[in-house]
């Protein structure tokens, strides 16, 4: 005879446990995709008008600005009032609004609950931030916006939603929000997936919504670029164009174990100046993010009045600037390429811990810049050192080796698939090297500290 006693393990009137096979099979699925492709159209359309948005300020504030005052071309000095000004939007959204923000950038690429409440709050940091021409991307922020928007959406259609449904969808906002940027929905499932730390038999929950959602705003920002003839190559990351690369030597591989020990030092020392200018901002925010805007717009006119390049390399996040980077790596002597890793990495620094941004975007530049520098060594071509450096710096930051994988082979794919390995061998030493510095000096790194604004 069975004891109808339940177990002192178990209570009674316990949940039947998860089955995400028999979900996946059932009508009320296909009614969450349907949901999905909803939240993805909305999303994608909000995170459009917010990217334009920031890139029209831009344009005003670096172009159109300085011409109608006179200016032929822009004064070095230029930016250095408009990144102190940037920094009181930003304190205010940070002490005054909800959600503070956003996360901290030098805690690395977090992906979490936003609340839609806190969504206004994000936005104002991130468009003062990136609009003004901070060095910090859209990537974090769009992130949490579009989680926010997808919550916001599913609770004014359904008030009782369960915590399930909200979760499964806001994944899907933030896929949908980052998928432009990435210029591809699968870049920016594998960033969103392995920044969360999605996995095991839910997984598909997440990832098959998420894809339609992504999908869905990926045909959005296609549609709106035929529709209203307005690009958007300015905050859209594509295939960089660069010679085509047969196959690897072994001076090539030797460089790539170096480029990743290198690289992986260099962002640790950005990354724990970060950390400390976070821990600076968290004092007085009204003094220290207007210090760090004033830092960031002395390191570009350092660089302007010293080299015969421009500010723009130093200011904003660097997706803009580096297809012409890459294109043009004549223009550049190492000499140069040194001072902008040096005068960048520093302004970069600056930001991670006081404005509000995603660091991928920074990462992605300074790791081409150290490539290029790295061309002029003997025995290693240009491709492969781009590549290798671009997946060095990502991973180092992120510590996310699949994601850097798949964003430096994504954006050198014109070059053949035969810098592939070395992409990969460059990721896993810098993503090593990484956790290694880290051990020693006793920090969990980026997301050690809980990112409290």
């Amino acid at each position: 005879m069975t004891d109808p006693t339940p177990s002192p393990d178990v209570p009674a009137d316990a949940p039947a446990p998860l089955d995400p096979e028999a979900m996946l099979r059932s009508r009320g699925f296909v009614v969450l995709l349907v949901f999905a492709a909803v939240v993805g159209l909305f999303v994608s359309l909000a995170s459009w008008g917010f990217l334009e948005l920031v890139h029209q300020v831009q344009l005003g504030l670096y172009q159109d600005l300085p011409d109608a005052l006179g200016y032929s071309t822009i004064p070095d000095w230029w930016p250095i009032p408009i990144l102190v000004l940037a920094a009181i939007p930003v304190a205010f959204a940070i002490v005054k609004l909800p959600g503070q923000g956003g996360h901290i950038p030098a805690h690395g690429l977090q992906v979490g609950s936003t609340q839609p409440n806190e969504v206004p709050g994000v936005a104002l940091a991130a468009f003062a931030t990136l609009g003004l021409g901070l060095v910090l991307g859209p990537e974090a922020p769009l992130i949490a916006i579009g989680g926010g928007l997808a919550i916001f959406a599913v609770k004014l259609a359904k008030r009782d939603a369960p915590p399930q449904l909200l979760l499964v969808l806001a994944a899907a906002g933030s896929f949908a929000a980052i998928s432009v940027i990435f210029g591809s929905p699968i870049v920016a499932a594998v960033l969103v997936i392995e920044a969360s730390g999605l996995g095991g038999a839910t997984l598909p929950l997440i990832l098959i919504p998420g894809l339609i959602a992504a999908g869905v705003g990926s045909l959005v920002f296609i549609g709106i670029s035929n529709w209203t003839a307005l690009s958007t190559s300015a905050y859209s990351l594509q295939p960089l164009q660069l010679p085509h690369f047969a196959h690897p030597t072994w001076g090539e591989i030797g460089w790539t174990l170096a480029l990743g020990a290198v690289g992986a030092l260099i962002t640790f020392v950005i990354r724990q100046l970060g950390l400390k200018g976070a821990g600076l901002a968290q004092r007085n925010h009204w003094l220290w993010i207007p210090a760090a805007g004033l830092v960031v717009g002395l390191l570009a006119l350092l660089f302007a009045s010293t080299t015969t390049h421009g500010i723009e390399n130093v200011i904003f996040s660097g997706q803009d600037q580096l297809p012409g980077l890459v294109d043009n790596p004549g223009a550049w002597t190492i000499g140069a390429l040194l001072f902008l890793l040096l005068c960048k990495g520093l302004a970069w620094s600056a930001c991670l811990g006081t404005f509000r941004g995603g660091p991928t975007f920074p990462a992605i530049f300074l790791g081409a810049a150290g490539g290029i520098a790295a061309s002029h060594l003997p025995g290693m071509s240009l491709t492969p050192a781009v590549a290798v450096g671009m997946g060095v710096m990502v991973v180092s930051f992120l510590k996310l080796p699949l994601s850097a994988v798949i964003i430096a082979t994504s954006l050198t794919v014109s070059a053949g698939v035969a810098v592939g390995p070395l992409i990969i061998v460059g990721v896993v030493v810098a993503y090593l090297v990484t956790l290694a510095l880290e051990g020693r000096l006793g920090t969990g790194g980026p997301g050690a500290v809980p990112a409290t604004g």
